[in-house]
């Protein structure tokens, strides 16, 4: 029967390079090292570790169950930091992952709401790739992402994203843009521009505008790249580039830019919840309602 402390020797002895060193790091004799790698190495019929006059390194079969204990010993650190603070705190710890336009809007409203019922939220912000991370290797309870309508992010069946709202992709011009006199301008009228995009051609928002141009017949350049949506909007007031921002990233526009739809053409970025399909706590759950009711709040009257 499989027990911790042989997956603990596992990763002691992967980490430190000999039984010898994996015994000091656990403080344990390295007799006991030895037996509890040849009861794992009997449970799995194979040898999981070669050992030479130069130390010890896992085999094949040894690193592949090294990620495997290495995810079950992170989720029971976690577990104990979790239960821990439930009894010392009286609160229920709450992970959560959010992209910075959901972290400042979406989020704390929503936050609120659920803050005085005895759960306390530690947030991780950063772009969904890392999130979802996060997510997979259970550090994270739930996520905020963006993506384009419908794509799955690359979760397996073990995961659901929950839609929230869809957040309008609009124009920024400079202020003295020959189209910036138009109310809804036409893509195809920005041929020959050059565009402020985001840091990866992954991004949602710059894949949707590919896609458009490309119905126009023409390619989008790429001027400059920035997931920073108020550097975007700077650059494009000094003329250097214009640029597609969700209506969530505009915060208060400069004076010296102006904003306007496209003509013929919406585009928008889907904001979810990403979060495991089973096993989801009531707290995951009251926060995923809130989050709802603001994001209603957000996309204003239907």
């Amino acid at each position: 029967m499989l027990e911790l402390r042989h997956l603990q020797v596992l990763r002691a002895i992967a980490r430190e390079g000999s039984l010898a060193a994996a015994a000091r790091a656990l403080q344990h004799s390295q007799p006991t090292v030895t037996h509890h790698l040849g009861t794992l190495e009997a449970h799995f019929r194979t040898k999981l570790v070669e050992r030479g006059p130069r130390g010890a390194v896992l085999t094949e079969a040894g690193e592949a169950l090294l990620t495997h204990a290495e995810a079950v010993l992170a989720r029971i650190a976690l577990a104990e930091r979790e239960v821990r603070g439930l009894v010392e705190q009286g609160s229920v710890a709450l992970r959560v992952g959010t992209f910075p336009t959901a972290g400042a809007l979406l989020l704390p409203p929503a936050v609120r709401q659920v803050h005085g019922h005895g759960v306390r939220v530690s947030l991780t912000e950063g772009e969904p790739p890392e999130l979802l991370a996060g997510l997979r290797s259970r550090e994270l309870h739930l996520a905020l992402v963006f993506s384009q309508p419908g794509d799955r992010l690359g979760l397996d069946e073990d995961f659901v994203v929950h839609p929230l709202m869809e957040d309008p992709l609009l124009l920024v011009l400079p202020a003295g843009h020959p189209q910036a006199g138009m109310e809804r301008v036409p893509l195809a009228a920005l041929r020959d521009e050059a565009w402020i995009v985001g840091t990866t051609d992954a991004d949602p928002c710059d894949r949707l505008l590919g896609l458009a141009c490309a119905r126009e017949g023409f390619e989008p350049v790429h001027a400059l790249r920035t997931d920073d949506y108020g550097v975007m909007q700077g650059f494009v007031a000094a003329g250097i580039g214009v640029a597609l921002v969700p209506r969530l990233g505009l915060g208060r526009p400069r004076e010296d830019i102006v904003v306007r739809e496209l003509a013929d053409l919406v585009l928008a970025r889907q904001i979810g919840v990403a979060m495991p399909r089973s096993g989801v706590s009531p707290a995951a759950l009251d926060l995923l309602a809130a989050l709802r009711r603001q994001a209603r709040v957000l996309a204003g009257p239907a």
